[in-house]
């Protein structure tokens, strides 16, 4: 059982982590601007303004893993990258591990090719926090050794509009958008928070971006 603080635990990528580390046994916190109308069984909530270098700090004292499931929109719009080097300090100063939902549009279209949110079918519209995203994959590279990290990207369609069913059954991939024989990327909430668990009880990517898609 490991100790699991997931920031932004009330988010969608971030409740379905929260409630599949739960339902295997793990002690979760969960931390976010507000308490939830619908807490998950066996989870600790907590709130914090993420925005605050010291409450943010002392929301993760005692984690094993942290978990950064936070999305740079609304009051985090243009300042998430500084939140994670925040959190990533902090984890690395504790001994934590950290685990770091991204997005999809940071991938690659191919190995060495150009990446996702380049393209021109690209929504305008969330070019930024694609941005933002690869901007926090790259601290995370160009960072500190000492911290271990992972960095996981969802296929190209992952929200709450296609939330999908719990099948157990993906695929894992490196930097490049997984597709399907039809040409579709996309993933559910609880398949993705699946992968997510596995690497944290069986880690295997460490310091690496890595993918999961059916």
């Amino acid at each position: 059982m490991a100790r699991i603080t997931v920031i932004g635990g009330t988010g969608y990528a971030g409740e379905n982590i929260v409630r599949e580390a739960a339902a295997r046994g793990h002690e979760v916190t969960a931390v976010s601007r507000s308490l939830p109308e619908t807490p998950v069984d066996g989870v600790t909530y907590a709130t914090a303004d993420v925005l605050d270098a010291g409450a943010l700090t002392a929301a993760i004292d005692g984690a094993e893993i942290v978990v950064g499931a936070l999305s740079p929109r609304g009051a985090l719009e243009g300042k998430l990258a500084d939140v994670m080097r925040t959190l990533a300090a902090a984890a690395q100063a504790q001994g934590a591990r950290l685990g770091v939902v991204g997005g999809a549009g940071s991938l690659l279209v191919a190995e060495g090719g150009p990446t996702v949110s380049s393209g021109p079918d690209f929504p305008e519209a969330f070019k930024a926090e694609a941005e933002t995203m690869g901007e926090v994959l790259a601290d995370l590279r160009a960072g500190d050794e000492t911290l271990d990290w992972f960095y996981v990207s969802p296929a190209a369609s992952f929200g709450a509009w296609a939330a999908g069913e719990h099948t157990g059954t993906f695929r894992l991939g490196g930097d490049v958008l997984l597709t399907d024989e039809a040409g579709e990327s996309s993933i559910s909430g609880a398949d993705f928070a699946h992968a997510f668990v596995d690497e944290i009880e069986r880690p295997a990517h460490s310091r690496q971006r890595f993918t999961v898609a059916y």
